[in-house]
């Protein structure tokens, strides 16, 4: 197959229109085109006329046509063999395994750990601390509804993960080689996602489809062998060896159904988190797994109404049923020396209430696959590093704590949020009402003043990134539009590091994976790290059996 980028059409383009194109690119006739798929669709806004623009993997009639044409195009970078994508496993499990390996968390990168240890006939164990997507479901909308919070099950912990009430964005922009990423897709479309999430340029699911791909995905771990045990949560690990000889041996988990401990023997261990599970970063620092303080970001959520967003990037075209709801994405450098981004922008969806702890208030955005609600969200954060929170390697988790607890207080200690007008918080005055925006979160928003919700110089470079976001987009600094406190889960505060092996820099057995350990930042790029521990577990228990047959012999 040859792949072909960078055909461009009209945005009404005839449904003839793309293989007419690709039979003039190419200079065949309509017999020599077999066939051709749509790896790629994506649309080009920078003009007033929008224009699709498509990535095609194009069949020719003969392999001697395709050798023909590659030889003719040799110099047209648009015009090359379609790359061999399949993923291949790195091996199969030993048929005596002495032990299994055990993931530790069951979100994106947990569950593509499990679903590829299992699928090379590992069968994992997974321990993950929450419940079952739909009884989190319900959980969760215990404190969106009801202000009732179940430390143990939110948006943040339970099957699925924190990506579970997202956007569900399948986009990254991760070095990728060999193409897990294309992995993941087609393991999410096999699991029931839209089967467009492998062709659209900025793909999603959305949380409502997410939650029975979820269940899919669990039900294949479970049918190749692998075993899943929810609100079991690890508090403890067991690591034997001195200094430079460390390795894990057995973690302590607490049942949290029947409220008993037990010790699990394991010798393999995927640490796949997720961003906040700060009492077992806790643990781990205690017992001298090597932890780094790294940067994040805070700041707040912004709404605005879908169709201003829509006008401000699509003009004319702005409903185009091929369009969908608009999105952005905006940087400012501020003059005190902070960079303020948009963060997880979520078009025609809500914001959510994302905490995990009693007594704190965080944010975060959900859109469903429709992306039909009134409004876009988005994080408008600033970026911060160690310099900012000295001390501990775990000093950032502290500082989220502390911005959390004040926004709990600011929204009146009931879950509600603390929210702003936009035109108030540039002018530097408390807000009194609401406008022409009504904010999504729920329990509900509470407004006044965010000046104090953040540290001084975010508020700071805040206040001059909106003005000039609102010159990139017209309309972005609507006096009317929301601000809702805060936004501090941007990403995980610490990284647990590891060496080439993806283990642990000082106890073997450990591989820290995915967005708790810092290695990802979002489902696509946590999944793709949890097949790349997957298989660094599977070749390190491979040459241990390899080992020990030689030893034998």
């Amino acid at each position: 197959m040859l792949r072909l980028t960078e055909i461009k059409l009209p945005l009404a383009h005839a449904d003839d229109a793309l293989p007419a194109a690709l039979l003039d690119t190419l200079g065949i006739a309509p017999a020599d085109l077999a066939g051709f798929t749509v790896f790629k669709r994506s649309f080009d806004a920078r003009k007033a006329e929008i224009m699709q623009v498509y990535i095609v993997d194009a069949a020719l009639a003969s392999a001697a046509l395709e050798t023909a044409l590659l030889a003719r195009h040799a110099g047209n970078p648009h015009i090359f063999a379609t790359p061999d994508m399949a993923y291949r496993a790195v091996g199969t499990a030993p048929r005596h395994l002495l032990l299994r390996p055990v993931v530790v968390g069951f979100g994106p990168c947990g569950l593509f750990a499990a679903l590829v240890l299992a699928q090379m006939g590992f069968k994992p164990i997974v321990l993950e601390r929450g419940k079952t997507v739909r009884e989190r479901t319900k959980d969760t909308w215990g404190l969106w509804r009801k202000k009732v919070l179940n430390p143990e099950s939110n948006v943040q912990f339970g099957e699925g993960g924190a990506g579970t009430f997202s956007d569900g964005k399948l986009y990254s922009q991760i070095k990728d080689p060999r193409h897990l990423g294309r992995k993941v897709m087609n393991e999410f479309v096999k699991a029931g996602a839209p089967a467009d999430i492998l062709f659209e340029a900025h793909p999603h699911i959305g949380t409502f489809k997410l939650v029975k791909v979820v269940e899919n995905l669990r039900e294949q771990i479970i049918a190749l062998g692998g075993e899943i045990r929810f609100q079991q949560r690890v508090t403890d690990v067991l690591i034997e060896g001195s200094p430079g000889s460390q390795h894990i041996r057995e973690l302590t988990v607490l049942d949290q159904a029947t409220g008993q401990s037990y010790g699990l023997r394991a010798d393999q261990v995927v640490l796949a988190l997720g961003h906040s599970a700060r009492d077992t970063f806790e643990m781990l620092h205690a017992r001298g797994v090597h932890i780094e303080a790294k940067p994040f970001s805070i700041g707040f959520r912004i709404e605005h109404p879908q169709g201003l967003i829509d006008r401000a990037r699509w003009g004319r075209h702005a409903g185009h049923t091929a369009l969908g709801a608009a999105e952005y994405k905006l940087v400012h450098h501020a003059r005190n020396g902070r960079s303020v981004y948009s963060f997880c922008m979520c078009p025609g969806g809500t914001v959510v209430a994302a905490t995990s702890e009693v007594g704190r208030v965080a944010t975060n955005g959900m859109s469903q696959y429709s992306r039909n609600e009134r409004n876009a969200n988005a994080g408008i954060v600033v970026g911060i590093d160690p310099r900012d929170y000295p001390g501990s390697p775990l000093a950032g988790i502290e500082l989220q704590r502390q911005l959390e607890s004040h926004a709990f207080t600011l929204g009146g200690s009931n879950y509600e949020a603390p929210g702003q007008l936009v035109g108030d918080f540039v002018a530097g005055r408390p807000s009194t009402g609401l406008g022409s925006v009504m904010p999504s979160y729920t329990p509900g928003v509470a407004i006044g003043d965010l000046s104090s919700a953040l540290p001084g110089y975010a508020i700071e470079a805040m206040r001059e990134a909106l003005p000039a976001f609102g010159r990139k987009i017209k309309g972005f600094d609507l006096h009317d539009a929301v601000l809702t406190g805060v936004e501090t889960r941007t990403s995980s505060p610490i990284k647990i590091s590891r060496g080439e092996d993806l283990q642990s820099l000082n106890v073997r057995g450990l591989y820290p994976a995915g967005e708790g350990a810092s290695y990802a930042g979002g489902i696509l790029s946590a999944g793709v790290d949890g097949i790349k521990v997957a298989e660094a577990v599977a070749r390190s228990v491979l040459q241990g059996a390899a080992a020990l047959r030689t030893a034998a012999a």
